[in-house]
């Protein structure tokens, strides 16, 4: 049997994640069945089993590559890097992605290892956050969850209001970052004699 080269390997496995992610969006995960996946694929079954154990492998792949990508875009800059993940939401081609991150989040209240996925997608950055916003509040992991919260409402608000005006919404989150993007003042007080 001839070995498979890693670019072989990883397009045929971007080519099942692919068409697992828009039968999970359109479908759901419990209505998505393996054959749908095959059949969106193009792929046989016994050779998707070789890259995935099944649909909750394929999630779990689909949820870390979320979360790699987002962590890419926050950059060196994490302030305009959230803008910018909040621009992201706006574009008429994440639709499926949004549909499916709603479908994660549906997930996490019945499977646990979902939940622990998505709550380790949302503690990493906060954590990174949270340093940053030391300073310039007294409690800044929670105001890091403030913001996950911002984009999570954002998602959702998209999904329901196709007329939603998200450089709007990203204007006004900027607005309500200013404070904090700003270096804490000498003495704590932020006010200036």
């Amino acid at each position: 049997m001839p070995k498979v080269d890693d670019a072989h390997f990883a397009a045929r496995r971007r080519q099942i994640l692919d068409a697992a992610a828009a039968c999970f969006a359109r479908e759901g995960f419990h209505r998505t069945s393996m054959q749908d996946i095959v059949r969106a694929s193009g792929i046989s079954a016994g050779l998707i089993y070789r890259y995935f154990t099944g649909k909750d492998d394929m999630i779990a792949a689909i949820v870390a590559e979320w979360h790699e990508r987002r962590t890419t875009m926050l950059g060196d800059d994490p302030a305009a890097g959230y803008l910018d993940v909040l621009r992201r939401v706006g574009a008429p081609e994440t639709r499926p992605e949004l549909q499916l991150a709603v479908q994660v989040w549906a997930e996490t209240v019945r499977d646990p290892d979902v939940r622990a996925m998505s709550r380790a997608n949302v503690d990493r950055p906060v954590a990174a956050v949270a340093p940053l916003l030391a300073g310039q509040t007294e409690d800044p992991e929670s105001l890091a969850r403030v913001f996950v919260a911002i984009y999570q409402g954002l998602v959702l608000q998209t999904l329901w209001d196709d007329g939603l005006d998200h450089e709007a919404f990203v204007r006004a989150v900027g607005l309500l970052m200013a404070p904090f993007a700003q270096p804490a003042a000498p003495g704590g007080g932020g006010e200036q004699e």
